[in-house]
Order: structure tokens, then C-alpha cells, then sequence
């Protein structure tokens, strides 16, 4: 189980297009964004993208990097094991959202724009319609209990793109050791449902927020997620 979380965060974040940044000494870090905190709006607002970023996801960060270096010092199994959740938990909000922050753009780079293309045919081929998967993946996600994270993922086994949740900070991941690739997701697009990405601009609505975030998805980058994946 250890050998899978150490996977997750270390070894496989490739396959979602980005790698988690580390110096030699396992040191990770808070990724830059592609664009300014309110290039977004108003379909996401600065405020809570800058307290998104520098806030929560630096403070899976630090988790992380707090948990590899206690793991570098224990010398039993029993205390590395101890340091499984902590390793999961704040890896897998490191890989999600430094997935998530590539999986958007603003409007004037081209976000919410699904151009014809591989993933506009293979969404056409699974869901009947771009409109018909907006409606599945956002009545999915909104039915998430407590917190975690929608995504369109694609399907190695079945070869089709599929819509999964996973709990919590639980990410999407291809490959990881002891799961097959032939069995797992790619993650192609993800949707963050903690509270802290959408509360407050949008309460408790989350309809709203899940209807207004397509506007800023960025479908090249997850074009690219896509043709990876097939390859």
C-alpha cells in the first residue's frame, strides 16, 4: 500500500501532463500559474483562486514535504506506515491541484473553447454531446458527499472516456504501482468540489459553480491529456 502512495506522489504524475516539483532532496513546491488570480473572473473570482493557490495548495505542500522527511527518519515499518494517510492526503492535493490550476484558462487564451478535435470526437462518440456531458459530469460531481473531486477520465480498459469522483484528495492516476494501466483512469479533466474552490463566490450553491468553471476549462491542454493517454 506504502509503494502505492509513494508512486502516486513521486513517480506518475506524468501522466496527467505535469510533474510534481521537487529539488534533489524531494523538496516540493508551489507551482506557478499560466496566468494572473483574476484572469478567471467572473467565472472564478481572484480572491478565492489567490487563497486557493497560496493557502491550500500550499499547505498540501508543506504536508508533504513535513511527511517525506519524517518518513526519511523513521526506522521501523510501524512508523513508516503511521505516515501512509499523511503521504496520500497531502501528495494526492498536490497532484490534483497542480493538475487543476493547468486545467484551466481565461476566456482570451481560449478557455471554455472545444475546437474540433480528438477530444471533441471522443466526447461526442461517449456522451452523444459536449451539452450531454456538462449535464452527467456536473450532476455527478454536485453529488459528491463532503468533499472531493469530479473528472472526465479516460477508460484504458474499455478505450472511452468516462465520468469517476474520488474522495477527498484521492487522485486520478494511471499506472500506479500494483493497479494495472489497463484498469485505470487518466485524468482528463478535473473538478475540484472542496468548499474552499468555489464558497465564497458561490455559498452553497454548487450547481453554479459547476455550470459557470466550463467556461475556463482548458480544453487544449486536456486534448493533450487525451492523446497521451491513447498513445
Amino acid at each position: 500500500m506504502f509503494a502505492i502512495a509513494r508512486s502516486a506522489v513521486r513517480s506518475r504524475a506524468s501522466a496527467a501532463r505535469f510533474s510534481l516539483t521537487a529539488t534533489a532532496a524531494s523538496i516540493h513546491t508551489l507551482p506557478k500559474l499560466d496566468y494572473a488570480y483574476d484572469a478567471l473572473e467572473p467565472h472564478i473570482s481572484g480572491e478565492i483562486m489567490q487563497l486557493h493557490h497560496t493557502k491550500h495548495h500550499q499547505t498540501y505542500v508543506n504536508g508533504l514535504n513535513a511527511a517525506e522527511e519524517a518518513y526519511a527518519k523513521t526506522e521501523t515499518p510501524k512508523e513508516r506506515i503511521k505516515l501512509q494517510a499523511a503521504l496520500k492526503f497531502n501528495g494526492g492535493g498536490h497532484i490534483n491541484h497542480s493538475l487543476f490550476w493547468k486545467n484551466l484558462a481565461p476566456t482570451n487564451a481560449g478557455g471554455g473553447a472545444l475546437e474540433a478535435g480528438p477530444l471533441k470526437e471522443a466526447i461526442d462518440r461517449d456522451f452523444g454531446s459536449f451539452d450531454k456531458l456538462k449535464e452527467k459530469m456536473n450532476a455527478t460531481t454536485a453529488a459528491i458527499q463532503g468533499s472531493g473531486w469530479g473528472w472526465l477520465g479516460y477508460n484504458n480498459a474499455t478505450k472511452k472516456l468516462e465520468i469517476v469522483t474520488t474522495a477527498n484528495q484521492d487522485p486520478l492516476l494511471t499506472g500506479l504501482t500494483g493497479m494495472p494501466r489497463r484498469t485505470a483512469h487518466a485524468p482528463i479533466i478535473g473538478i475540484d468540489i472542496w468548499e474552499h474552490a468555489f464558497y465564497l463566490q458561490y455559498k452553497n450553491v454548487k450547481p453554479d459553480y459547476l455550470k459557470a468553471i466550463w467556461n475556463v476549462v482548458n480544453f487544449k491542454e486536456a486534448e493533450k491529456r487525451l492523446v497521451e493517454a491513447t498513445q
